[in-house]
């Protein structure tokens, strides 16, 4: 997540220095190669997570149940929401890449362009998406501190400190 957020932060720093104040690219060929290929290295620093994805939204439900509700963010539950809308997405769009790459014609290897332009559409079809879990994805780890942080249900309660004894005379 953290390699998603310095490639878009790179994005943003090169949009604004090649886009004229009302965002319009001033090199529309330099702006949509430049897009494509921060479509792409999202798309591959995402692949680590893919698999587990599901995995760490579970994690992070469960612990967000079992937090005092005075440590938990208004804004978890939402992000929760963004994050499992954009992995349906993405594992859509996942499904119909493998399905439109198996359907190419045994010469569209990487590096065609037949090949290059369907992995390309798949990139920027996914980009939106990847994009949600680069946003959001920091609620994981903000939740899962929370959840480090909070006393667990299945510690003993810390037992009352003991009374002062009322006939023992004040110190002078």
């Amino acid at each position: 997540m953290s390699d998603s957020k310095k490639i878009l932060d790179a994005w943003d720093a090169y949009s604004d220095e090649h886009t004229d104040l009302d965002g319009w690219p001033y090199d529309d060929h330099a702006y949509g190669l430049r897009a494509s290929q921060r479509d792409a290295d999202t798309a591959e620093a995402f692949e680590s997570l893919r698999y587990g994805a599901r995995h760490l939204l579970a994690t992070a439900e469960t612990q967000l149940g079992c937090l005092p509700k005075g440590t938990v963010q208004s804004r978890w539950v939402y992000q929760l929401g963004v994050l499992h809308a954009a992995l349906d997405r993405l594992e859509q769009l996942h499904e119909q890449w493998l399905e439109t790459r198996d359907a190419l014609p045994a010469t569209a290897k990487p590096g065609t362009t037949a090949f290059d332009d369907a992995l390309a559409e798949y990139h920027a079809e996914s980009w939106s998406y990847l994009d949600d879990w680069a946003t959001h994805g920091k609620t994981l780890r903000e939740i899962n501190a929370a959840a480090r942080k909070a006393p667990s249900p299945l510690a003993p309660a810390p037992s009352p400190a003991p009374a002062a004894d009322r006939r023992t005379p004040a110190r002078k």
